[in-house]
């Protein structure tokens, strides 16, 4: 890994052109790892862009996480060029979570990833490819301190962001991200406002939408020997009126609930086209339920998409996760 990160950072310093991406439906991870990379080289005189996988080529990006993009680097995905001279592929677990930025890896005169996820099956030139990290943004950093990039506040703050979320909200992970956290503290970062922004600013209208989606929440108490089950949906029209932001939280309020090991958000995004997000407690590897269903991500935080009617979803993520039948 030392040797992939030494690699990393000197093929970065080399370049003259650089592309970074997140993964589809980017996150604060994924858009903050790429945004502190190309900040870092912006300020160099480097020709850099940021964007991120999409399935159009117009999609705008979040947009709780502009504000995160002091230097006007972000751009949409139709702007990013064919062939790139260095890409970096940011929180990205397959190179399918690029959606139709996909080519690009091949494309590029030189594809570095920088990614944390269990499941991901290394793809790229460089791999910058640690598991063990609790968010991307922590490889990120240490790129960048290889590249004697001092931290500031621009800076400081987007890789916070990744690290805040990923971690939620420092729950999980050992000391390491509360020491980077002091740092970054240190650097400037000015925590509270960038964290309303980021996970605690939505419309009024959002509440009434989210106690429906609540209220019909379901448990399944005696699923997987008893670890048991809650699992919500977000209708079609829900997901077309609010932000991503929103239809993405409803997971951190979904489980919460003490009877269940495992939670699952299934978030309706077409007639019969479904993406899912998996959260465990830690006694279940809902990473390998997510890859047994076409997707992947972390050992207590997954995802993956899929076709059919909402009790099919229901039954292959039960049968998934080891059980086959309700209780």
């Amino acid at each position: 890994m030392d040797e992939a990160v030494e690699t990393a950072a000197d093929v970065l310093d080399a370049a003259t052109q650089v592309v970074l991406l997140g993964h589809v439906n980017p996150d604060a991870d994924s858009l903050g790892s790429a945004l502190a990379l190309g900040l870092a080289l912006h300020r160099r005189g480097v020709q850099v862009m940021v964007s991120y996988g999409a399935a159009e080529p117009d999609e705008l990006p979040p947009e709780s996480l502009r504000a995160l993009d002091v230097a006007g680097l972000l751009h949409r995905p139709s702007d990013v060029p064919e062939a790139p001279e260095v890409l970096v592929c940011c929180d990205t677990a397959d190179r399918r979570r690029l959606g139709i930025l996909a080519d690009r890896v091949d494309a590029a005169e030189t594809t570095i990833l920088v990614d944390h996820h269990a499941s991901n099956p290394g793809f790229g030139d460089v791999q910058v490819l640690d598991p063990t990290v609790e968010a991307t943004v922590v490889l990120v950093h240490r790129i960048l301190d290889l590249m004697d990039v001092d931290l500031d506040p621009a800076v400081g703050a987007c890789l916070y962001a990744g690290l805040a979320t990923d971690t939620v909200g420092f729950r999980i992970g050992g000391p390491g991200p509360h020491r980077l956290a002091a740092e970054l503290v240190e650097a400037g970062v000015e925590v509270e406002p960038l964290m309303r922004g980021l996970v605690d600013s939505h419309p009024f209208a959002w509440l009434h939408a989210l106690g429906a989606i609540l209220q019909a929440a379901e448990l399944e108490p005696g699923l997987r020997a008893g670890h048991g089950l809650v699992h919500a949906t977000v209708p079609r029209a829900v997901v077309e009126a609010f932000r991503p932001e929103e239809v993405e939280s409803v997971v951190d309020h979904v489980r919460t609930a003490t009877e269940a090991e495992v939670t699952a958000v299934l978030k309706q995004v077409a007639g019969d086209r479904w993406t899912v997000s998996l959260r465990s407690r830690g006694a279940v590897d809902v990473a390998a339920a997510a890859v047994a269903l076409g997707g992947g991500g972390h050992p207590r935080a997954a995802g993956f998409s899929r076709s059919g009617s909402r009790t099919e979803i229901l039954a292959a993520i039960r049968t998934a996760l080891g059980d086959t039948g309700r209780t």
